[in-house]
């Protein structure tokens, strides 16, 4: 299927199944699972307007599954496996339109949160991400002789206007309530395999790279 058509048909069903990524699909008709709440509470900030879009793709899919033409040709969207057997798939893309359409006609929005799940952190902080997925992987001690030559490689590397976005993305993170446990978590949800440098504590580090990307 060409890009543009599969983004017309599935896109934004796409983005609700990617925030089922390690979860299981446990949405019931009383109540969404926090996958569904993490994908409303980030897209309602960001995207508002594609809460209804992704209603109407879901309920769509749901009642037109792909028969067996369209399996054949390739021309459809592999739900992927979310806890749920593939019978039932149909009625639970149902369930999650329902829960989007009375989100979008009462208004009703997760409150803001620390992300709560492995695709809310990386929608969030998708620049936090490429950083120390790409540059603190366990690949680091091959590649740099330490976590100060990995930064000055990715700030000369990397466009101004993303490492700025970077910084503003490390306040941000660093303005959440969250305990020097919870920076560790983030930091491994993001792609952070090393631990950071000597003294440094997970959330010390994070103020240390945003000050050096500043001059400060």
């Amino acid at each position: 299927m060409k890009p543009l058509e599969h983004d017309r048909r599935y896109g934004e069903l796409d983005q609700v199944m990617r925030a089922y990524l390690g979860r299981q699909g446990e949405d019931t008709a009383e109540q969404r699972s926090p996958a569904l709440d993490a994908y409303l509470r980030h897209t309602w900030h960001t995207r508002p307007w594609a809460v209804a879009e992704a209603e109407r793709q879901l309920r769509e899919y749901g009642r037109n599954p792909p028969g067996r033409l369209r399996i054949d040709l390739d021309e459809f969207y592999a739900v992927p496996d979310v806890g749920i057997p593939q019978p039932a798939i149909g009625d639970w893309l149902l369930v999650l339109a329902d829960h989007l359409k009375q989100s979008v006609e009462n208004g009703e929005v997760p409150p803001p949160a620390t992300p709560q799940t492995h695709w809310e952190w990386h929608a969030r902080f998708p620049e936090t991400g490429q950083l120390l997925g790409g540059w603190f992987s366990q690949d680091i001690v091959d590649e740099f002789p330490d976590h100060e030559a990995a930064v000055a490689d990715y700030a000369a590397t990397t466009d101004p206007q993303l490492v700025a976005r970077l910084v503003g993305e490390l306040h941000e993170l660093l303005a959440l309530p969250l305990d020097e446990g919870d920076y560790a978590l983030a930091a491994a949800e993001l792609g952070m395999e090393v631990d950071p440098p000597e003294p440094f504590s997970y959330g010390a580090w994070f103020r240390s790279v945003a000050a050096t990307l500043t001059g400060g």
